[in-house]
């Protein structure tokens, strides 16, 4: 596919500037970085359903289990004696 694109002056000389550091043409640098943007957007959109998949799951009994899990490891893998979650903070700190 072909585009004729009118750029902003300033965006025309970052592409420029990139492309002369690179040792590309300015088609090519600005290939690279349309694709860079489209799968890291994809990558994001990967993330968010993987989350919102989280968020949907009803089996609360499992991420309790999973939370609790979770929050003895953090506690016990310290250097320190301190605890990261003390039993008497929870509900006012996490």
């Amino acid at each position: 596919m072909t585009l004729i694109l009118d750029l902003p002056f300033e965006l025309e000389q970052y592409l420029l500037q990139e492309a002369e550091q690179k040792g590309l043409s300015v088609e090519a640098m600005t290939l690279q970085l349309l694709t860079q943007l489209i799968l890291l957007q994809q990558k994001g959109a990967e993330a968010v359903d993987i989350l919102q998949s989280w968020i949907e799951d009803e089996d609360v009994e499992d991420q309790q289990t999973t939370g609790q899990h979770l929050l003895q490891v953090l506690d016990e893998d310290r250097l320190s004696g301190r605890k990261l979650f003390p039993l008497e903070m929870k509900g006012i700190t996490w």
